[in-house]
């Protein structure tokens, strides 16, 4: 059996009708999505399959998305008795990689984000902050020309690190359009504002750490089985007391993905992307040469389980 990371989808990777396939193929799926339901008191039905507004609203998206990738691997593990290398995900996606190594439970990582998305939202209002994707800049001088600009009293810091010459910064709006030409001049493709109301990843998010670790404390168990990935260290860790301190400092520090799959791509053989979308099928290409498959619906789980032997 093949050496496989799993890997699971952040925001952004959200649309209506995900899980579909496998809520009508499949009992857990039902009851995951009904469980889920009945804790939250949110129709998860309505939210994943039906048009409506929550969907984008970070409180609803994050624990969609959880549940969403969380159903995909679990159905993937009860066709496969395997342990993966490890386990890692892209900013929200690590609490889906949790659940992955049994370190938190479906139903209480699902309660577990949707108050985090509410803890971000809190702690952006009246912030008016922002993220901007920069493509085709080294992260030096993204780093840089951030670190100029808050020398000036601007709020912008680099966020997420996906790959080589994609990095999105985060910080107050204004301050993000004021550095967009800068960006440009420099020699930037795209310097581009995303649509989000939360600057997410950067200090602007400190008034959401003690009531987030309230919660990670309360839901994060000491029963890994394979170690996580942090998004803040890019480094494996295996206990509930690393887990609560690298989740409170992922909320006001970048993401180092593309860090985090350079230090392991020499040990996997495949990773695995579980959840809606290819977002981060689409970024490993641009980082390493390993292949990455993805599981979001029935006919790509029967695929993945014949890729992995």
């Amino acid at each position: 059996m093949k050496k496989v990371v799993f890997l699971f989808p952040g925001q952004g990777s959200q649309k209506i009708g995900m899980g579909r396939d496998f809520y009508e193929n499949s009992q857990i799926a039902k009851e995951l999505i009904e469980n889920s339901s009945d804790r939250l008191k949110i129709d998860f039905k309505k939210l994943l399959f039906e048009e409506n507004e929550d969907i984008n609203k970070t409180e609803f998206t994050q624990p969609a998305i959880l549940l969403v990738s969380s159903i995909a691997h679990k159905l993937f593990s009860q066709n496969l008795d395997i342990k993966p290398l490890y386990s890692l995900g892209h900013s929200l996606g690590e609490f889906s990689a949790l659940v992955s190594v049994n370190a938190l439970d479906v139903i209480d990582g699902v309660e577990l984000v949707h108050n985090r998305g509410k803890f971000m939202t809190d702690a952006a209002k009246g912030v008016n902050g922002g993220m901007m994707v920069v493509m085709g800049l080294s992260d030096e001088d993204v780093e840089k020309i951030c670190e100029d600009a808050r020398k000036d009293g601007k709020k912008v810091w680099p966020a997420n690190y996906n790959s080589d010459g994609q990095i999105v910064v985060a910080g107050i709006k204004d301050d993000l359009k004021s550095i967009e030409n800068i960006f440009k001049e420099k020699g930037a493709k795209r310097a581009l504002l995303l649509n989000m109301s939360v600057a997410s990843h950067c200090p602007l998010l400190e008034d959401a750490r003690k009531p987030l670790r309230e919660y990670l404390e309360k839901f994060i168990k000491d029963s890994f089985i394979s170690p996580v990935i942090s998004n803040v260290s890019a480094k494996p860790y295996n206990s509930k007391k690393d887990a609560i301190e690298l989740l409170d400092r992922q909320l006001v520090e970048p993401v180092l993905y593309k860090q985090s799959i350079k230090n392991i791509e020499n040990e996997t053989e495949l990773f695995i992307e579980f959840g809606e979308g290819s977002v981060l099928k689409g970024l490993n290409r641009r980082i390493t040469k390993v292949p990455t498959i993805n599981v979001n619906n029935m006919k790509t789980l029967e695929e993945a389980l014949k890729a992995v032997e």
